[in-house]
């Protein structure tokens, strides 16, 4: 059910109109990812809680697109967003 349209007072001799939209509030990062220091060989986990569940989001490096691999674990749970980088290693800095 939506709020927006067009609502009327009418006073039986005259009428007053008003359309109303509503905009949805832009989805946001409520809670930002951290910096980690791993030693090379563990899995790091990143993650990030998002204002709106089930958004589409895309994970980068370096500003390159990551991909679901057997390197990188892409998951989503509800708000929260995870990135796991498996078997770390320097290039992975």
């Amino acid at each position: 059910k939506t709020d927006a349209g067009l609502y009327t007072c009418d006073i039986g001799t005259d009428v007053a109109k008003s359309k109303v939209s509503v905009q949805e509030k832009p989805t946001e990062v409520t809670k930002q990812l951290e910096d980690k220091t791993s030693a090379a060989g563990q899995d790091i986990c990143l993650s990030c809680e998002l204002s709106k569940p089930d958004m589409t989001i895309r994970w980068y490096k370096d500003g390159k697109a990551i991909r679901k691999s057997q390197k990188y674990e892409i998951s989503q749970e509800g708000t929260r967003a995870v990135l796991i980088i498996h078997e770390s290693t320097v290039k992975d800095s």
